[in-house]
């Protein structure tokens, strides 16, 4: 890539940022159905034409933090050795994931109610994560060489990793963010193991 272009990207990256933390912050504190693609515009100082530019929706923006989770994870699963099985190898690579809310974990825990407390985002985000199965399936097959026949397989195990991701957040924001999300992604993963049984009060 020239120089020139991705000059142009980094800074495209960081306008966006920027807007969508701008973004965030009205969301947070006026919720986000009451919240307008011109105020966020005004907010950000720039015109509605350009915040569009940017992004095509208040959704696109408030939901902006996880646009890398699905090439992260995908990276990651790539990486894991080939000799390990699909299930530990989908739960190792949303470690990146758990990583990303780590460093942030007032602020993840923030967005996160947004959504969960947001009909249309938490719609958006599902759709979003729909998008990533086909990257992460081919991950999986990338790995270990699998047959296209093995598609549908891989398929089921992505869309089960990601729905036991959903729920691990959902628990950690109900516990406030007290509890430690890996192990509730790892009881979640362990729920769907077979043989594996409901933990013990």
């Amino acid at each position: 890539m020239p120089r020139s272009a991705h000059t142009r990207d980094i800074a495209r990256a960081a306008v966006r940022a920027e807007l969508a933390q701008t973004a965030f912050e009205l969301f947070r504190r006026d919720g986000f159905d009451r919240v307008t693609v011109s105020e966020l515009a005004a907010a950000a100082g720039v015109s509605r034409s350009t915040f569009l530019r940017y992004f095509g929706s208040k959704e696109e923006a408030a939901l902006h933090v996880f646009d890398a989770h699905g090439g992260l994870t995908a990276d990651a699963l790539r990486a894991r050795p080939a000799g390990e099985d699909d299930w530990t190898a989908l739960r190792r690579a949303l470690d990146t994931v758990i990583e990303l809310y780590r460093a942030d974990p007032a602020g993840a825990l923030a967005i996160t109610r947004l959504v969960q407390a947001t009909p249309a985002l938490c719609a958006r985000n599902l759709e979003k994560q729909q998008c990533w199965r086909p990257e992460l399936t081919r991950a999986l097959a990338d790995r270990t060489g699998a047959p296209p026949s093995a598609t549908l397989a891989l398929s089921v195990r992505v869309a089960a990793a990601m729905d036991c991701l959903n729920i691990a957040l959902a628990h950690w924001s109900d516990s406030d963010g007290q509890r430690d999300l890996e192990e509730l992604l790892d009881e979640a993963f362990a729920a769907l193991t077979t043989g594996s049984r409901a933990p013990r009060k």
